[in-house]
Formats: C-alpha cells, structure tokens, sequence
C-alpha cells in the first residue's frame, strides 16, 4: 500500500512557484499515481481509493491548465 502512501504524499504537496518542467513532471506523476490506484481499485472496490483519485486529479487538472496558460474554469 506504499502507492496510497506516495498518492497522499503528492496530494500534500506545494505545487507554488514551479517552473514548467516542474509542472510535466508533477503531471506525469499525478497521472501514474491515478493510473496506479485505479488497478487497485478494480481489485478492492474501496471508495477511499476513488476519493484519492479524484482530489489528485483535481490536482492534475490545475497543474496543466498552468501548462497550457488558459485560465481555470
């Protein structure tokens, strides 16, 4: 269960003055973690594990519209 760990250690993190690498990579690995626990969650059915999803890809989302240069909506 290290990749929960990892997932709520992501989801805790500043995401305040990151350079545009910085921001592809917290992206790609926003991507890994959801992609992660998703195969977790077909196993388990768990709704926390659906709820940490969800706040990281909210996380994701923000992080490329910042990438892209658009405004949040």
């Amino acid at each position: 269960m290290d990749i929960i760990n990892e997932a709520l250690a992501f989801e805790q993190a500043k995401m305040k003055n990151m350079s545009t690498s910085d921001r592809v990579v917290a992206s790609r690995e926003a991507k890994r973690l959801v992609l992660a626990l998703n195969e977790i969650y077909k196993k388990t059915k768990d709704s926390s594990l659906m709820d940490i999803m969800k706040r990281i890809t909210v996380k994701k989302r923000r992080i490329e519209s910042r990438l892209k240069g658009k405004p949040l909506v």
